[in-house]
């Protein structure tokens, strides 16, 4: 091979690294290996709010106006932010966002951002340029206890985004961020950082990050019991003696 030749060949070389790193930079990051989240993932959403009634003793599903406005399915570990009515001087674009953006900002990949807009439907918490960052940051989806806009955007990201309402309202001037990763109520749920997020077509489920391992473990029984009493029934074309032999609806 040629002087000239191998000069090129060492070019090419070195541009296709370059081009390699950069396109492997913009890939989305993705989450670290949980099997509690990889257990949740595989169940179904109802499933996991029987667990929870019945290993928690409490409800764990939030309310049913919190629905899928952008995608259906996704599993994660709660990050939170708390946002309240201000007044304009104090709702500036820093501070009408301030610990949204830094939860989103400082999530790990995978997690689930929760954020509770205190006191109205009509003021959204997130719209495409936090739903960028969050996608950007790996996240596994959002769940707004308020609005959220700019909902065709955040559908061309593909970022899934379960909310009370949809409004194109701003936060600044009307509200303000007063805290993150701190215990909130959303949908008429606790939720604490680390919590287990299960979001679907069926709605949200809060599962306790303490008592998750027994959850799963009620909610795998409880899949499995629905496994076999589908053919059960379809055999014997009777529900009632599905219930009798399962003890389960």
């Amino acid at each position: 091979m040629s002087r000239r030749k191998k000069f090129l060949y060492g070019i090419i070389i070195a541009v296709s690294i370059t081009l390699a790193a950069a396109w492997q930079a913009a890939q989305p990051v993705a989450a670290p290996a949980d099997p509690l989240i990889a257990g949740f993932s595989k169940s179904t959403v109802a499933s996991v709010a029987d667990a929870v009634d019945q290993v928690i003793g409490k409800r764990g599903f939030m309310s049913h106006e919190i629905r899928p406005r952008v995608g259906t399915r996704f599993v994660g570990r709660a990050a939170t932010a708390l946002v309240r009515p201000a007044p304009p001087e104090k709702s500036t674009p820093a501070l009408a966002v301030k610990h949204s953006v830094e939860m989103i900002d400082n999530a790990s990949p995978g997690e689930v951002g929760v954020i509770v807009m205190e006191g109205s439907l009509d003021v959204a918490a997130i719209g495409g340029l936090m739903g960028t960052a969050a996608k950007a940051r790996g996240m596994a989806g959002m769940v707004l206890d308020g609005a959220v806009r700019y909902v065709a955007e955040l559908r061309a990201l593909d970022l899934p985004v379960f909310a009370r309402s949809v409004s194109p309202a701003t936060a600044v001037s009307r509200y303000a961020t007063v805290g993150k990763n701190i215990p909130v109520q959303c949908g008429g749920i606790s939720v604490n950082p680390g919590d287990i997020i299960v979001a679907g077509e069926d709605g949200v489920v809060v599962v306790p990050k303490d008592r998750a391992t027994e959850v799963l473990k009620r909610a795998q029984e409880i899949d499995e019991r629905e496994t076999k009493m589908v053919p059960f029934i379809k055999k014997f074309r009777s529900l009632q003696k599905a219930i009798e032999v399962f003890n389960r609806i």
